[in-house]
């Protein structure tokens, strides 16, 4: 089983409405171990991601509030199987943005 550790997402700003960031690949086991978001604004801004198609069942964070000039750093253990999305979005537009980190198994 090959092993690759890398940047699963971003940097890349968030819009407003769900939109997938990441898709582990075919043949894939993926583990997400770091979560980085920053708000450069002067405001709080809340911050939606799931795992899979979003919806209240599968957020991980749910309008989680990041305030002015603040960041969410997450070091975490999710695990993500072939086909399975990160999806996130922030109440403003092209205001918050989003790192993810983590490491690629291949497998068979």
């Amino acid at each position: 089983m090959a092993k690759a550790l890398k940047r699963l997402a971003g940097p890349g700003q968030l819009t407003n409405a769900a939109a997938t960031k990441y898709t582990c690949p075919a043949g894939t086991l993926t583990l997400v171990r770091h979560i980085h978001v920053s708000n450069p604004s002067g405001g709080s801004i809340n911050f939606t991601m799931s795992i899979g198609a979003d919806a209240a069942g599968t957020r991980i964070y749910d309008a989680y509030p990041i305030a002015a000039n603040g960041v969410l750093d997450v070091w975490c253990f999710y695990v993500l199987t072939a086909a399975e999305v990160l999806q996130a979005f922030g109440a403003t537009t092209l205001v918050l943005n989003l790192t993810v980190d983590g490491e690629e198994y291949t497998l068979g």
